[in-house]
């Protein structure tokens, strides 16, 4: 029987959350602000979350928009109020001035996981070199997840990327999921199973009145159904 492929969902409250299960999603990132591209949402949020689904949920470290890690002692602080809340899985990503993972602030903050698992964002499709960056983090305790588009711009110009990266899965560095969002649109997904990419991340995806709008949970399961049926 072959593995259900991951529909991860990004949630702004408990509302987004019960609604994106419901459609299902198998995990859900949790943000605010999304005119930043998404900040740490509040603990009181999280743990509201928490009570309200029992699907994964991974929270952003990321106390400003950009990929530069800022405040590297407030992101510990914060890392471990979210783990207070209940939360244990994690997506973060830092990079340097010159496009280089900032490999101090990375492990500082995935020091203070205690282990938990984690996702490294798509900082990694602005890096200046992706596969240098792999290398450097390729050992860090509980990486699992890389969520790229395979290009700054989005899915459209990152499927190169996307496919070659596939085709390296077991090689040093290369071991992660690849989580593919950004610009994802349903019609990329039959190439995408064809190349074993099996995990997939939506945002404004699932929110048919934008995001001002909430998640809706038969724009969701829309999105299960095409993930669902493979390659066809």
């Amino acid at each position: 029987m072959s593995k259900r492929a991951v529909l991860e969902v990004i949630a702004l409250d408990v509302e987004d959350a019960v609604a994106a299960q419901a459609g299902g999603a198998d995990r859900l990132e949790l943000v605010t602000e999304m005119a930043a591209d998404g900040l740490t949402p509040a603990p009181a949020t999280v743990a509201a979350i928490r009570a309200a689904v029992d699907i994964d949920l991974r929270v952003m470290l990321r106390l400003a928009d950009g990929f530069a890690a800022g405040d590297v002692d407030r992101l510990v602080e914060v890392a471990g109020e979210m783990r207070g809340a209940g939360a244990d899985q994690f997506v973060l990503g830092f990079l340097d001035t010159h496009g280089g993972v900032d490999l101090a602030a990375v492990e500082r903050v995935v020091g203070a996981l205690g282990g938990c698992r984690w996702t490294f964002h798509r900082a990694i499709d602005r890096a200046a070199d992706r596969g240098a960056l792999r290398k450097q983090l390729a050992d860090l305790p509980g990486l699992d997840t890389y969520l790229t588009a395979g290009s700054a711009t989005g899915v459209d110009d990152g499927l190169h990327t996307l496919f070659a990266e596939a085709g390296r899965r077991g090689e040093p560095g290369y071991g992660q999921t690849l989580l593919v969002g950004g610009g994802l649109r349903l019609e990329h997904l039959p190439a995408l199973r064809r190349a074993g990419l099996d995990a997939v991340h939506i945002g404004g995806a699932a929110r048919p009145a934008g995001w001002e709008g909430p998640v809706s949970a038969e724009a969701v399961a829309r999105w299960r159904a095409v993930l669902d049926a493979g390659t066809d």
